[in-house]
């Protein structure tokens, strides 16, 4: 089981632009049916706060990640912009795999309160966290995924970790001037809960802030397997299951964090 972070120089606000420069990554990577590509937070158009113009209405972000998971047989996550309830937008994850079904749809919890505006103005929270299974062949572990500013929340994870995942996916557009925290609360929710965290961020710069990439592939035990600098690049690791029962057994601290 390996997965695959995309990370990548998003164009601002040009979905189809952002679809050809993934669909280059990935033919260039080793992705084998049944892995897992991951693409980060609002991959089709950068974090616009621009509802009107990026919201994904029509559907063609979210069937840009069918077509991929279709095309290679592999479970997809990635972030776009939906339209919530109360007509804000809202900041989604979505996976789906190899058949094309989207198995699980998240919708960021803890919104960006900084900015002008703030995350908070144009985006509806969601709650409670989304898991899914990926299989690959007899393999079998839960995912939860998570966006960006949910990673400095550890209840978040905890939350994740009573939902039975022993893998977090975060997908985020972690600002160049924060970027010392990045990897940090990566393998310190690592630890916390015994579980693998696989973080992409993107890189390069939108007309307002930069990113510095720096997306990372974590183990149970805080252990970096595999790491990205801040050009553009496919970062993949192996998740290996029974590394993650052996460790969760030798020290069930998870137990006692999850409450159980």
């Amino acid at each position: 089981m390996r997965t695959h972070l995309v990370q990548f120089d998003i164009a601002w606000e040009d979905p189809p632009r952002n679809f050809d420069r993934v669909r280059s990554l990935v033919a260039a990577a080793r992705v084998e049916s049944g892995d897992m590509v991951v693409l980060p937070e609002m991959f089709d158009t950068g974090f616009s706060f621009n509802i009107a113009v990026t919201a994904d209405r029509d559907g063609q972000s979210e069937a840009f990640c069918r077509e991929l998971a279709l095309q290679y047989g592999v479970f997809v996550i990635g972030g776009l912009t939906a339209i919530g309830p109360d007509g804000r937008g809202m900041n989604r994850a979505i996976a789906v795999s190899p058949d094309g079904q989207v198995r699980a749809r998240y919708h960021k919890s803890r919104l960006f309160p900084l900015g002008r505006p703030s995350e908070s103005e144009c985006f509806s929270p969601g709650h409670g966290v989304s898991a899914f299974e990926w299989n690959a062949g007899a393999d079998v572990i839960r995912v939860c995924p998570l966006i960006c500013y949910d990673l400095r929340f550890p209840e978040v994870f905890a939350e994740g970790l009573q939902a039975g995942a022993g893998m977090f996916v975060v997908i985020a557009n972690w600002l160049e001037h924060r970027h010392v925290h990045w990897k940090p609360l990566l393998v310190a929710r690592a630890i916390e809960n015994q579980a693998y965290v696989f973080g992409v961020n993107r890189c390069g710069r939108d007309p307002h802030v930069a990113y510095l990439g720096g997306s990372v592939a974590v183990d149970p035990m805080g252990i970096t397997l595999a790491e990205a600098g801040s050009e553009e690049t496919i970062v993949s690791a192996a998740v290996d299951l029974e590394a993650l029962k052996t460790w969760r057994t030798k020290l069930p601290a998870w137990k006692t964090r999850g409450g159980w």
